[in-house]
């Protein structure tokens, strides 16, 4: 068993959004800090988060996350949070100015595909992606299929010898 890096120590994944996946064509990933609440937090180390249908949005130059779902934290006293309110990412200047230019003009758009903690903090990984029509999800399928048949005859094959 190999040992884990110091990278693999530090990020530990929360939740990650397969769908994304399957429904776009992911082109650049960017790295940003979400801005939360305290309850949050807590409930994200629960693992209580839900990726599913979100998106992010640049809005008066600030990009924002919208339906990420966040239960409520199990332990929670008085203090409570919304699960889908909008919550702010943390990115550079530049880095926001070229998701403006890549979203107007060339009409993709911006998906979260996974939430993880990276040395305490919560970070966000969010995809400029380009969806991908109904011909080219049946495409992947296909692919994905014929690499598993290939694996599988390999597999089969060198069990004989």
């Amino acid at each position: 068993m190999r040992e884990k890096t110091d990278r693999e120590k530090a990020e530990r994944i929360v939740a990650e959004n397969r769908k994304a996946y399957h429904d776009y064509h992911l082109l650049e990933t960017f790295e940003a800090g979400i801005v939360l609440v305290g309850t949050e937090v807590k409930a994200i180390r629960e693992g209580r988060v839900n990726l599913r249908d979100s998106y992010a949005r640049v809005e008066a130059g600030e990009v924002y996350v919208f339906n990420v779902h966040i239960s409520p934290y199990s332990h929670r006293g008085y203090a409570d949070h919304e699960p889908l309110r909008r919550r702010k990412l943390l990115l550079h200047d530049n880095e926001i100015r070229k998701l403006v230019g890549k979203t107007v003009e060339r009409g993709m758009t911006l998906v979260p595909v996974r939430m993880y903690f990276k040395n305490g903090r919560v970070k966000l990984a969010v995809c400029l992606a380009k969806g991908k029509q109904a011909r080219d999800k049946r495409e992947t399928l296909r692919r994905r299929d014929a690499e598993r048949e290939t694996r599988a005859a390999l597999k089969e094959r060198q069990g004989r010898k």
